[in-house]
């Protein structure tokens, strides 16, 4: 029987997978919070690694504060570089296999077109960076890694956009969201499904791939959606990123195209707003 580890097994992509893994039972689900995958020491996540031998690891634990990230610069790298090529080299030697998800705060945010995984990275902030480092890293001490770019996660399980609105739209008479920030979101229940499938797959092909939702929308766009399947009666207005300053720059733009996922393990990819609606249900 495969062992499949989970990391930031509490996460919301963990969270997903934990939800999904019943429908399994072929496998040995291993999900491990940071006390058995400890990602910021070194040392003892290689001892872990080692005591539970793992076929397949999923690496959805990560530093996300994108914000804290700006002061905590060590920290950060280590958890998204440094512990992402220590399980990178541990599957390489053991014959094992690593699907390691990554963001789209990798791009500048420059593009006006949906961005493939060929195009230029250049991060503008330190989460985007410390992530990048990891994908080289990755590559590097293992080029059978599957690396998954993915943007704006939301879940039942977790702290995200979605639940976020849900609460203000319903604690306040109006708000205001910023519009001119554009992607798509990724509903993590749907990339979680993704990783299973590629696993579940008879083949198995190494490199980047993006996976989102499908659609192009700004955030002030996603929360009009929340309104409405929300039926809430707030009032929602859009504001420019440059009236919502934050520690760390957001890139305008990061929407990715699916197509090379969708060609290589014939997914099918749905629209935001459909699985936007399994939230509410």
């Amino acid at each position: 029987m495969k062992k499949i580890l989970v990391t930031g097994a509490t996460g919301q992509l963990g969270s997903e997978l934990s939800f999904l893994a019943p429908k399994y039972p072929q496998y040995e689900w291993v999900f491990a919070d940071r006390t058995k995958a400890t990602l910021d020491n070194l040392d003892l996540l290689q001892s872990q690694l080692e005591k539970i031998k793992p076929d397949v690891v999923f690496n959805c634990g990560a530093y996300t504060a994108v914000d804290k990230a700006e002061s905590e610069k060590e920290l950060a790298f280590r958890i998204n570089n440094s512990a992402v090529g220590l399980i990178a080299k541990y599957v390489a030697k053991n014959n094992a296999r690593l699907i390691h998800i990554s963001t789209d705060y990798v791009f500048d945010g420059t593009s006006s077109i949906a961005l493939d995984e060929d195009a230029e990275t250049y991060p503008i902030n330190i989460y985007g960076e410390s992530k990048l480092a990891g994908e080289i890293a990755c590559i590097k001490e293992n080029p059978e890694s599957i690396i998954i770019r993915t943007s704006w996660v939301y879940s039942k399980f977790g702290n995200n956009f979605v639940k976020t609105m849900q609460r203000l739209m319903q604690e306040r008479d109006e708000i205001n969201v910023v519009n001119d920030q554009i992607g798509s979101p990724t509903y993590a229940a749907d990339l979680a499904q993704a990783m299973v499938d590629i696993v579940e797959s008879s083949k198995w092909i190494p490199g980047i791939y993006n996976y989102s939702n499908e659609g192009e929308i700004s955030w002030y766009e996603f929360a009009l959606s929340i309104r409405e399947l929300g039926d809430y009666s707030c009032k929602v207005g859009g504001i420019p990123s440059s009236s919502y300053p934050t520690p760390a720059k957001r890139p305008n733009f990061s929407l990715l195209d699916k197509t090379k996922i969708k060609s290589a393990y014939n997914l099918d990819i749905p629209n935001y707003k459909e699985s936007l609606k399994k939230i509410f249900v």
